[in-house]
């Protein structure tokens, strides 16, 4: 969905693909059919934006052909959707049974991050719309904090350097220009905006930014305005913006607020959980190691846990929708748009606890598209609106 900001600015919202189980393009395809569209449809939406995730293997084979760049491009326009934003976060294997700490390999000390990346702004290049002003892809934030010795650190620097020489070129050959954002996460090189500006700036601000994830802002506590000047007083533009809300919970040393977490306490992914007694920001890498004593528990945790934005759980856990909503008032309620690029991206519906998780297809379209609902309501009440005549859009048969 596109959406007119009061400067001028045209907004894309998007939800992104790593939501879904795939990993050559065919099954990126039938996604875009089985989940993409029929999310359109149920919003009423003329054109919906589909931050798409593409592992390694997809990029392999849309790197390969030109045609099959073409046919991807096609099924998009065919089915309404567009796609401005890629997530290269993941490189591959985000559904395995366990993912945990292997989502920050490779990391940007690795030359095999570098081409990644490379590689997925080509595709996305060959993806835009013709009228779209540019496009953005997000990344780690350099790598999981241990180990990253100096020699790591330097090598993530020059690599950093090619990546912005690359992006360069590519927008001489082909007219296009694509940014990559980094994503502060908690517990990784780069888990704040302090350490953003500090291990992030000065890299060229024309091709490299922050993609900042409202979750992990909330997870570490970070005030959204604060944030956004801290960022902009160490030149590193918003590039892109991941709409999400951690889990919370007001009074962890409550047995029943403990029973509710400990639901949520998945072996797939880490769920890192922080506190902040005295404004101080402590934390544990996940949140059994918080359970079983390794966090104190006499102030609110917040949980590395993308809920559903627009539905909390059940008392006495709930989210961080009003953080989410504030930050969205920070970098949109203003006389400028910070970022024109919003991608909702809760990964974790396949993980919630059995009696909140989508028990069908049906039900996981019902969640996303209520979560775009919810978003794009923010998006009027802040004075966006909605784009309602979209000339890039003309529908032709699916060409699979």
């Amino acid at each position: 969905m596109r959406f007119g900001h009061p400067d001028g600015t045209t907004v894309h919202l998007a939800y992104c693909s790593n939501v879904h189980q795939a990993e050559d393009l065919d099954g990126v395809v039938d996604q875009l059919a089985a989940y993409a569209e029929p999310v359109r449809e149920t919003l009423g939406a003329d054109l919906l934006g589909i931050g798409l995730w593409l592992a390694r293997d997809v990029v392999n084979e849309l790197s390969a052909a030109p045609d099959a760049v073409r046919r991807l491009r096609t099924e998009l326009t065919a089915r309404g959707l567009e796609t401005v934003t890629l997530n290269a976060f993941p490189y591959g294997g985000f559904h395995r049974e366990v993912v945990k700490k292997d989502v920050y390999l490779p990391d940007w000390a690795d030359p095999a991050r570098l081409r990644y990346t490379v590689d997925c702004a080509r595709v996305l290049a060959g993806l835009l719309p013709d009228d779209a002003r540019r496009g953005s892809v997000s990344t780690l934030p350099l790598a999981w904090r241990t180990p990253w010795p100096t020699e790591a650190r330097d090598s993530a620097r020059r690599v950093l350097d090619q990546l912005a020489g690359q992006l360069a070129e590519l927008a001489r050959e082909s007219g296009r220009t694509i940014r990559v954002g980094f994503e502060p996460e908690p517990g990784c090189v780069v888990e704040n905006t302090v350490q953003a500006a500090r291990e992030l700036g000065g890299v060229d601000p024309e091709w490299l930014g922050i993609c900042l994830d409202t979750c992990h802002l909330a997870v570490q506590f970070e005030e959204p305005a604060a944030a956004l000047r801290r960022l902009a007083d160490a030149g590193l533009p918003v590039v892109k913006v991941q709409a999400s809300s951690a889990l919370q919970a007001a009074d962890p040393a409550d047995p029943e607020a403990r029973r509710a977490l400990a639901r949520f306490a998945e072996p797939r992914f880490l769920h890192q959980t922080r506190t902040a007694p005295n404004g101080t920001v402590t934390g544990v890498d996940d949140l059994p190691e918080a359970l079983a004593g390794g966090l104190d528990p006499g102030s609110p945790w917040r949980v590395h846990f993308h809920a559903p934005l627009h539905a909390a759980p059940e008392p006495p856990l709930s989210t961080t929708a009003d953080e989410l909503t504030s930050s969205l008032r920070v970098l949109l309620g203003g006389p400028q748009a910070v970022s024109d690029h919003i991608e909702v991206e809760t990964y974790t519906w396949s993980v919630l606890p059995e009696h909140l998780r989508p028990q069908d297809r049906e039900g996981l379209v019902a969640g996303l598209a209520a979560e775009l609902a919810w978003t794009r309501d923010r998006f009027e009440e802040l004075g966006l609106k909605p784009h309602l005549d979209v000339t890039s859009h003309s529908p032709k048969e699916p060409v699979s």
